[in-house]
């Protein structure tokens, strides 16, 4: 049994399929940068703007240490977008996908067996060899 559903000729993906790619891309491409973005200006305000990062917040809190902890938060809130993002915009497409190939396989396994029931043997005979 075949991974991939028959072969119409037709080379490019369905648009329910380049719309799941466009919307993982787009989401993907803005997470990433937020987040990446959010723990580079972390590490530089570290290096470059330490006296900044050690000034008191509250108590023994300060500066460097809430925005350490602020990358927690911000990696919780990205990962909660991501789900909610793929939850209503990416998985009901995907199973959309997902019935037609179960039913475009389904339909070619009965006409693979209709095919095969026409080849066989005719009743009342016992060898199609001879």
């Amino acid at each position: 049994m075949s991974l991939y559903p028959p072969s119409n000729g037709n080379l490019r993906p369905p648009p329910d399929f380049r719309s799941i790619r466009t919307a993982q891309r787009s989401f993907g491409v803005a997470a990433t940068l937020v987040s990446v973005g959010g723990f580079l200006t972390y590490v530089l305000l570290s290096g470059f703007a330490a006296g900044v990062m050690n000034q008191p917040l509250a108590g023994h809190l300060t500066i460097g240490l809430a925005l350490g902890l602020f990358q927690f938060l911000l990696m919780a809130v990205t990962i909660w977008l991501y789900v909610r993002h793929m939850r209503r915009r990416v998985d009901p497409v995907a199973d959309r996908l997902r019935a037609q190939l179960r039913d475009s396989r389904a339909q070619a396994e009965a006409q693979a067996q209709a095919q095969a029931q026409a080849r066989r043997t005719p009743a009342g005979r016992w060898s199609g060899t001879w």
